[in-house]
């Protein structure tokens, strides 16, 4: 049996690179996404909710996660044999309304191509009252999260908590980050996300179209 672990602390930096890591560029998508009609949010940084640590055991089954967003729903087939104690952690979660109108919070659009979502508090920095352990890592080859690819945002080795990142271009990374999904339906949300940029024209931060996950329904 796999253990989540309980934590004395509901709050955890989480970051899905750092400045020392080298990444290696890739073109921007070929073919411009598609408009997409984002509907106002009442979204907002709020306190985490505590949700109790999971049981994880056998048998293990993929899910399907649909993300209600105000900018339409987003489609991730969850690999529950590979990574079964995320998706189990990630379903706990959802079920218990962690995810309820949590904005995303984080835009990245220069080598690396990630819409980074899951924070309550919309720092960056907001995470459950659990940790889990890493699993499903990719080799360190080039587009080694390729586009579509959903994973666990971190900050080191097995401090999986909410935290996830949604790959909208393959993108390179160290293999540090746990697989455990693929987007079947609304990538093309997040690509039209990711077009209009991030506020103050920077490479990395807030997007500047809001979206927002108004809740999870996993099945």
């Amino acid at each position: 049996m796999r253990k989540i672990t309980k934590t004395a602390a509901a709050v955890a930096v989480f970051a899905i690179f750092t400045a020392g890591f080298s990444t290696i560029a890739n073109a921007a998508p070929s073919n411009p996404p598609s408009k997409i009609n984002c509907k106002k949010t009442s979204a907002k940084g709020h306190s985490v909710k505590n949700i109790t640590p999971p049981e994880v055991k056998a048998p293990f089954k993929n899910r399907t996660f649909t993300l209600n967003t105000n900018c339409g729903d987003i489609v991730i087939e969850a690999d529950g044999v590979k990574a079964p104690v995320t998706v189990i952690a990630l379903a706990a979660l959802a079920s218990g309304g962690f995810y309820n109108q949590t904005i995303c919070h984080r835009l990245t659009t220069n080598n690396i191509y990630v819409l980074q979502c899951g924070d309550p508090t919309a720092t960056g920095s907001g995470g459950p009252n659990f940790s889990f352990r890493d699993e499903n890592l990719p080799k360190p080859t080039e587009a080694n999260y390729p586009a579509g690819v959903v994973a666990m945002a971190n900050s080191g080795v097995n401090t999986n908590g909410s935290q996830f990142f949604i790959v909208y271009e393959d993108t390179s990374l160290p293999p540090s980050y746990t697989i455990w999904g693929k987007v079947t339906q609304g990538l093309d949300i997040v690509q039209s996300i990711a077009k209009e940029g991030v506020v103050g024209g920077k490479n990395d931060g807030l997007p500047k179209r809001t979206i927002a996950i108004e809740k999870i329904k996993v099945r």
